[in-house]
């Protein structure tokens, strides 16, 4: 009995929590989705798109220069983290006029990091408007087009987020001007997200 006792603590219950672990990863760790479809980015010469990209999608406005700030911290916190997985973009939005504002924020960007997932498309008023309202947010823009937060968008143009955050509820998008949300809840999700495509990926090839 002794020796049987000994077995099963040694080789028995380590599969069983093993299982359990890994079953907890599988179910439990996904980011939810918030809104099933968000629109699309119209087609302009850029050819920038959400499609089969995770995108940090954020909106400077027309004052890109007042947004600096929120555009360092979002490149320290979480685009020098993630920038180098290769589905991986940021997608700012930005009204037409401001091409020579933002050329000067990507000057400044790259003396701290190279910027190639750093991507700007320039839309007129109204499709940046519609653009956000698709995303069905409590959240609105400010009068020159611009928000503090940014968003997670998956492949499949789905905005990721919260459901049961400790402080907001339903957690839309994360605050740049607050660097512990940076830290503390926008470096996890994005983690969560990347990882569900890496596990997708790997159960595709298995499956092949």
């Amino acid at each position: 009995m002794k020796k049987t006792f000994v077995l099963v603590v040694l080789f028995v219950l380590p599969i069983v929590a093993y299982l359990f672990f890994a079953s907890g990863v599988t179910n439990f760790g996904r980011l939810p989705i918030l809104r099933e479809r968000i629109l699309e980015i119209p087609n302009g010469p850029d050819d920038i798109r959400f499609t089969n990209k995770i995108t940090v999608l954020g909106f400077l406005g027309s004052d890109v220069q007042g947004r600096k700030g929120n555009a360092f911290n979002l490149n320290q916190k979480i685009y020098k983290r993630f920038h180098e997985f290769d589905d991986f973009q940021f997608l700012m939005v930005v009204p037409n006029g401001t091409e020579a504002a933002v050329s000067d924020l990507k000057k400044e960007l790259s003396n701290l990091e190279e910027t190639d997932k750093w991507n700007f498309s320039y839309l007129d008023e109204e499709s940046i408007q519609t653009l956000f309202k698709s995303l069905g947010t409590n959240l609105n823009l400010e009068n020159d087009l611009s928000s503090p937060y940014v968003f997670i968008v998956d492949k499949d143009l789905k905005l990721r987020g919260r459901t049961n955050d400790e402080d907001e509820g339903v957690k839309y998008g994360y605050n740049t001007s607050s660097v512990a949300d940076l830290n503390n809840k926008m470096v996890d999700d994005v983690k969560i997200v990347l990882a569900e495509y890496r596990m997708a990926r790997k159960e595709n090839n298995l499956d092949r």
